[in-house]
């Protein structure tokens, strides 16, 4: 099961009723953040989850509304008892800017290490698959897709048919080739049937609709896009600082057909983005407007 909090869903500035924004998600004790907007750990408070599991912070790009409650997180975490060491992925200068930020906070409890992204890159940590993707934006700016993947069904009677013996079972389904004291050599392929359907996220802000979003998008179980207006007399305004319009959201789930979109990083001029969801709904019905501490777990598909 995969837990997605939308801790905050704000553009620009922090509001009394919203907070900057970030994103976190929850799986097998090991968690991950997207963006660290001002008020970050103030929206992580309240939601009641402990930061010190965080072990992987992604970063869009460098905007202060997305990094700049880094130093107070990494205090919290820092006085949330956490040794172990946090991975850090964004654009090129991450080190640079964070190391930066590190001036107010230089002493913490774990080392930080970085990983700077060179174009679409896919890499894995602690069960999760993460594919990054580039976004238009007016600075050089990311997207994320989060994929948790589901190995094929082990099969019993197959393994019995082929006389493997019970103890290789476990460590066939762990991905182990196995040869025994004969030379007999049991592969997973033998006895796992094809990869299952897993659970994936997209997340993609601050950015004009691009194919490249639709395309790594494509059959999430979860969207989490950009809605910076939903008022469509700012779409000229969008355009020039590089941003995506409720409508233009709805389009691009549409196209990457995917299960669910939640709108987040709101104007502050946008008081109340539930006002424009009717139409957003008439191009893609499973929309829903963001809003801070917003949570789904997604679930693995049922057998039959």
């Amino acid at each position: 099961m995969l837990d997605v909090c939308l801790l905050g869903c704000g553009g620009m500035m922090p509001l009394p009723y919203r907070y900057l924004t970030s994103l976190m998600l929850r799986y097998n004790g090991n968690n991950v953040l997207i963006d660290c907007g001002e008020g970050t750990q103030v929206a992580l408070k309240k939601k009641g989850w402990s930061p010190k599991p965080v072990g992987l912070m992604l970063f869009t790009h460098f905007h202060a509304d997305h990094i700049s409650g880094l130093p107070g997180f990494l205090l919290t975490l820092g006085n949330a008892e956490r040794t172990e060491p946090v991975l850090m992925v964004g654009p090129k200068g991450l080190t640079k800017v964070v190391k930066s930020l590190l001036i107010i906070a230089p002493e913490l409890p774990f080392p930080i290490r970085y990983k700077e992204l060179s174009g679409d890159t896919e890499f894995s940590w602690e069960g999760y698959r993460i594919t990054a993707f580039r976004v238009q934006h007016n600075i050089t700016c990311y997207g994320y897709s989060i994929n948790i993947d589901r190995a094929g069904k082990f099969d019993a009677a197959k393994a019995k048919e082929l006389n493997i013996p019970l103890p290789f079972w476990n460590r066939l389904q762990k991905g182990e080739t196995i040869t025994d004291e004969k030379g007999q050599t049991f592969s997973p392929d033998m006895v796992i049937g094809p990869p299952r359907k897993g659970i994936k996220v997209s997340y993609a802000t601050d950015t004009r609709p691009t194919n490249n979003i639709i395309e790594h998008a494509s059959h999430s179980d979860l969207f989490i896009c950009e809605g910076m207006y939903g008022e469509e007399e700012k779409l000229d305004k969008a355009k020039e600082n590089k941003h995506t319009m409720f409508l233009e959201a709805a389009a691009m789930a549409k196209q990457a057909e995917v299960g669910e979109l939640w709108l987040t990083h709101f104007s502050p001029s946008l008081n109340n983005p539930k006002e424009y969801m009717a139409k957003v709904r008439e191009i893609f019905p499973k929309a829903e407007a963001g809003k801070d501490g917003k949570t789904k777990e997604l679930s693995f598909e049922k057998e039959e």
